[in-house]
């Protein structure tokens, strides 16, 4: 059997509490490396210091490219997702999943994807279904699924979840789940996910992605719009009845398309003015740590405004004018 030496957690409301009694019960040679998501946002975090403090394990926060190693905890950072990949982790700012970004799905599917059957999934107590899929391909992937007992859970909306969604291996007290992860580990053969990258890696999703659409969004209202041709012509209509030809669907696209970028950039320069605003207030009260965290947000903030100010003023392939003004041109030209 594959040693089951990759231990992924998920957790939300109350997570963090179930985590610091988990970790507590694990021995200093724990032979698996511990990824955990709590649903902490884009909010400033110090679950690595927390976990650290209430076990024998090393807890940080994970970086994009680290290697993974046995008998550490890795904790994915405020506002990005963490996915693992053969023999390291990924750190990903891709689309939010189930409302938030860290997700517990996107880290679930990549170590699945990663590891299949030396995969340890394990969800805690949380609100709503994060983790349920990610669960699911754990166990389609020949992983080992874990779920904290929902009666004792502060927030029994995941467990219960995943418990009737997904075949579930185990259901245990959050006091017996350390014992629990001993035992399933206790005939690792190598130490843990000290594999070195593959050549062949899969993608690992939790990045934004163009697939084809679903269908095409009115322009006027954003309802979905089904595509008809009339001789030879195609229209777009939406559901409450907007209905445009393919040329004007095209025009108002393009228009649509320029206020989002033009809407962006404006949020980015008011973010920036925000930002050195609160900078120099923290410099006049002599808070300088504070003050740097405001000039940094300020300096990243301009130079992502600049790049997508210069990628506003790039010529574009334009859609060709209406009618009306293909015949004013005529008319002037004569």
């Amino acid at each position: 059997m594959a040693p089951k030496d990759i231990i992924v957690i998920g957790g939300s409301a109350g997570g963090l509490e179930a985590l610091r009694t988990l970790v507590a019960g694990l021995p200093r040679w724990f032979p698996a490396a511990v990824f955990v998501v709590l649903h902490i946002g884009a909010r400033r975090s110090n679950a690595p210091e927390i976990l650290g403090r209430a076990g024998l394990l090393p807890s940080l926060f994970a970086a994009d490219g680290m290697p993974i190693a046995a008998g550490a905890i890795y904790v994915a950072p405020p506002d990005h997702h963490m996915l693992l990949a053969p023999g390291r982790m990924r750190l990903s700012r891709g689309p939010r999943e189930n409302y938030t970004r860290p997700a517990i799905d996107p880290l679930f599917r990549s170590a699945a994807e990663a590891y299949g059957p030396r995969v340890v999934g394990v969800i805690l107590s949380g609100s709503l279904s994060d983790g349920t899929a990610g669960l699911s391909e754990i166990k389609g992937h020949g992983g080992t699924t874990v779920v904290q007992d929902p009666a004792g859970a502060r927030a029994p909306g995941m467990p219960s979840s995943a418990l009737a969604n997904v075949t579930v291996d185990h259901c245990v007290p959050i006091g017996d789940l350390a014992e629990l992860l001993v035992g399933l580990t206790a005939k690792n053969r190598p130490p843990a996910a000290a594999r070195g990258p593959s050549t062949e890696e899969r993608d690992m999703s939790g990045e934004f992605e163009l697939n084809p659409p679903v269908a095409l969004t009115c322009p006027e209202c954003g309802g979905a719009m089904k595509e008809r041709t009339v001789d030879s012509l195609p229209y777009y209509t939406c559901h409450i009845g907007h209905r445009l030809a393919a040329p004007d669907m095209e025009a108002a696209q393009f228009r649509q398309m320029e206020q989002a970028l033009e809407v962006a950039l404006r949020s980015l320069n008011e973010r920036m003015s925000l930002c050195e605003r609160m900078g120099e207030a923290a410099r006049r009260k002599g808070h300088g740590m504070v003050a740097e965290h405001w000039e940094d947000s300020a300096r990243e903030t301009r130079e992502r405004a600049e790049v997508l100010r210069r990628f506003l003023q790039q010529d574009w392939t334009r859609p060709e004018p209406d009618g009306e003004e293909h015949r004013a041109a005529g008319t002037g030209a004569g």
